[in-house]
């Protein structure tokens, strides 16, 4: 018994002693002594040992430019093996959180056999102990007998690509991605993009637009997806660019998630404000994948990006206000210490059109806004922009969709009464929908309908009086300048009878 004490007392001695003097090797040898010891020592471990080691990092790239596609492969394929057989499993809810997803978690490893060779996968977690690079890289590592190194870096690992790649594919989840902001630092160690399952049920049946401009848009996109030969022929980059315009409610975003659902894409929804710089703003995209939308909403009004090149034109009252208004905005952000972000509008152009643009393939860039006067020409020229959508109020073709999604009919009494309305009156197809939609179980279709035809007739008598009033500012300042521009008039004639009279008192002097 005391023997045993002994033992014990002396291997917890020894174990906090080497804890002790590992974390004061760690904090005090300079990390350039440090890896030159570690390389050190693996090479003499790797005289006397018969162990080869892989190692497949989470990024292609030292500085963790661009996702590497064999570390998911890899993860797919031992997604089975770690449920059968590791000992910490990390846990992941899938689809609607009706189930769980089971894979290997941080430092543990997994045993697998092929062909009778047995093989362990491990997945570490690499820390930077520089306190400015706070950052994660996860990595696997295969470890094997150096007997069979032929066999593995051959046939098996074409084999658990092979694999991998087939179970991503059939459990392939269709994801839609926010953008981390790198300010927020518990969100950013995560990863570059946080995601959640992509559910929207918008289809380009229930989209509420003109049936052949629908076709339209489907036929560009499907001769998008197989055109992957040709855009290589003509020395294009596998991207397509759409911009969808219009006003407020007239189903742009609905517009994108149909699109998504159609070509069955990822979407990456790109908030531009939360960019640091335009440095960041292409590892971003760089991190995106292919048969994905991009998407950057509203982007008139994300950054400042419109006004970097602005042209001459003449300012009124109004544009003055907004400027103004503009200038106190930024001035309150500065004054709460928010951090401006820096992308300009050379590095988006950049981002999505220029070299980096190519490095992967089969992606569609959608820009939305609701005032296409705004934008800068060199963001939405054909080759950045391909495709420009107008998303326009609801008339009537648009209206029959949504009185068939809505109320399951294709013909009514009113339907002549609504089309002269909606022809007349600017309403948006999703005030169109709120109007159809029934608001308790008494509402039938006539009802909805009744309600529709008045608040049409309220919408055309409300633009009238503000077309009114428009007219009425119009001409008021049309006043107002003519009145400027005579007492300007006024002034510069007084002036020159002043110089006039001048210069005839120096006459009669000389």
């Amino acid at each position: 018994m005391f023997e045993a004490g002994a033992l014990f007392s002396f291997t917890g001695t020894t174990m906090a002693s080497l804890m002790f003097f590992w974390s004061m090797y760690r904090q005090f040898v300079p990390y350039q002594i440090r890896d030159y010891l570690e390389k050190c020592f693996y090479k003499m471990f790797g005289l006397v040992s018969t162990s080869v080691h892989i190692k497949f990092t989470e990024y292609t790239e030292d500085k963790g430019l661009k996702k590497s596609q064999a570390y998911d492969l890899i993860r797919n394929y031992l997604s089975s093996k770690s449920t059968a057989r590791a000992q910490r499993l990390k846990a992941n809810e899938s689809k609607n959180s009706k189930s769980l997803v089971l894979s290997l978690d941080d430092h543990e490893a997994v045993e697998d056999v092929f062909q009778g060779v047995k093989v362990v996968w491990s997945l570490s977690v690499w820390k930077s102990d520089n306190q400015a690079d706070s950052s994660e890289r996860r990595y696997l590592t295969l470890s094997f007998h150096n007997r069979y190194r032929e066999m593995i870096t051959t046939t098996y690992l074409d084999h658990v690509l092979r694999e991998g790649k087939e179970i991503g594919l059939k459990n392939r989840e269709r994801k839609l991605y926010t953008n981390n902001s790198s300010q927020d630092y518990s969100a950013w160690r995560e990863g570059r993009w946080s995601n959640v399952p992509f559910d929207h049920p918008a289809t380009f049946e229930t989209l509420a637009m003109d049936l052949e401009k629908k076709e339209g848009i489907k036929k560009d996109l499907i001769k998008f997806t197989k055109g992957k030969d040709y855009y290589r022929k003509v020395g294009k980059p596998w991207k397509r660019g759409y911009l969808l315009f219009g006003p407020p409610g007239t189903g742009k975003s609905t517009m994108i998630s149909a699109m998504a659902n159609f070509l069955e894409y990822d979407v990456y929804d790109l908030e531009l404000t939360t960019v640091k710089d335009n440095s960041e703003l292409k590892k971003l995209m760089l991190d995106t994948k292919g048969k994905s939308i991009v998407v950057i909403e509203d982007i008139d009004c994300s950054l400042d990006l419109t006004g970097q090149r602005k042209k001459k034109k003449e300012e009124d009252e109004d544009e003055e206000d907004e400027q103004k208004k503009k200038e106190a905005e930024k001035l309150l952000k500065r004054e709460r210490g928010e951090r401006e972000s820096k992308v300009t509008l050379s590095g988006l152009l950049n981002a999505i059109d220029g070299l980096w643009s190519a490095c992967s393939g089969e992606k569609i860039i959608v820009f939305t806004t609701n005032y296409l006067d705004k934008l800068d020409p060199a963001l939405i020229r054909r080759g950045r922009m391909d495709n420009h959508i107008e998303m326009s109020y609801c008339r009537f073709e648009a209206f029959k969709v949504l009185a068939k999604n809505y109320l399951e009919i294709e013909s009514h009494d009113l339907y002549g009464e609504i089309k002269r309305l909606v022809e007349e009156t600017d309403m948006s197809p999703a005030d169109v929908a709120e109007n159809l939609m029934p608001k308790s179980d008494e509402d039938d279709a006539d009802i909805c309908l009744k309600r529709l035809v008045m608040s049409l007739e309220e919408e055309k008598e409300k633009a009238r009086k503000l077309a009114e009033e428009e007219e009425k500012k119009k001409a008021e300042r049309d006043a107002r300048r003519k009145k400027k521009k005579a007492e300007e008039e006024h002034k510069k004639k007084k002036e020159t009878e002043e110089n006039g009279d001048v210069s005839r008192d120096n006459g009669n002097h000389i």
